[in-house]
């Protein structure tokens, strides 16, 4: 069973067929306990972090900042013993000017992962704690980490939607998707139409996507995705791969010190 399918563009009985689950009375209770055995539980999930004296490594750990480094302890060499004849604290403005310097990138950078960190706790947060299903043709409360493919939710007004859905019947079901596809206004939702199957994120109106939130009338959808498969868990997954990958302007700042390293000898030498 595909973690990532094509359910939009699936008619419902299609949808049912797929994912081995009855359109009216739901997964058998067995069949459900043996899905979360084999697929783990619907949440989103956090890689291990790195201790602080890593992360911290790894802003000082580039070309630039060793030649930053190196400018200060060329400064600290002829700086101090002209202080100590002198008395003049200015000839020790270039060491506290590039410490400055490096301090300032480093807690920049810093900044920037616990900003990544914060918005995937955010992301957390929206998670729905329950979901109402039916199983073995009986509705029940569970917690929403237990949800399965191929369960039947039901969803009404003020729910947040627990997982990926190819809904079954939405009865004038309108949901707030501004924060996964920048939707400014509450999309209506038709379980009867299939689209196809390049159809973008915002025009998938067959679908309700975890943690959005129904905001009027009611609906009925067998989950299609859950956890990290979710579309809010592709971008949770890329939120953690991007603390990974240098910006830009990193690349950009290790050029520079590169070429700092080159230029600077030869123009001393001259």
């Amino acid at each position: 069973m595909a973690q990532k399918i094509n359910a939009h563009a699936w008619s419902i009985e299609q949808t049912a067929n797929e994912l081995g689950t009855d359109p009216k009375n739901g997964l058998s209770s067995a069949e459900a306990r043996a899905r979360l055995e084999k697929y783990g539980p619907n949440e989103l999930k956090e890689k291990p972090r790195p201790s602080f004296l890593s992360r911290l490594w790894d802003q000082i750990n580039n070309f630039l900042i060793w030649i930053l480094v190196a400018a200060m302890g060329v400064s600290l060499a002829l700086g101090i013993p002209e202080f100590l004849n002198t008395g003049d604290p200015t000839e020790l403005v270039d060491v506290v000017a590039i410490l400055a310097i490096i301090v300032l990138n480093t807690v920049l950078g810093m900044v920037q992962e616990s900003k990544a960190e914060a918005s995937l706790a955010a992301l957390k947060k929206m998670a729905a704690p329950t979901a109402r299903v039916i199983r073995d043709g009986q509705q029940k409360t569970i917690p929403a980490r237990e949800l399965v493919i191929g369960d039947l939710v039901m969803i009404e007004a003020g729910n947040y939607i627990p997982a990926d859905l190819r809904l079954v019947e939405a009865v004038n079901l309108k949901v707030e998707e501004a924060s996964l596809t920048g939707e400014s206004v509450p999309v209506d939702k038709n379980a009867r139409v299939i689209l196809d199957p390049d159809a973008p994120l915002g025009d998938r109106d067959n679908c309700a996507f975890m943690s959005m939130l129904a905001i009027y009338g009611r609906g009925t959808g067998i989950v299609i995705a859950t956890g990290m498969d979710t579309q809010l868990g592709q971008i949770a997954e890329l939120l953690q791969e991007y603390e990974d990958e240098k910006t830009p302007l990193q690349i950009k700042l290790d050029q520079l010190g590169k070429a700092l390293g080159i230029v600077a000898p030869v123009s001393y030498t001259h």
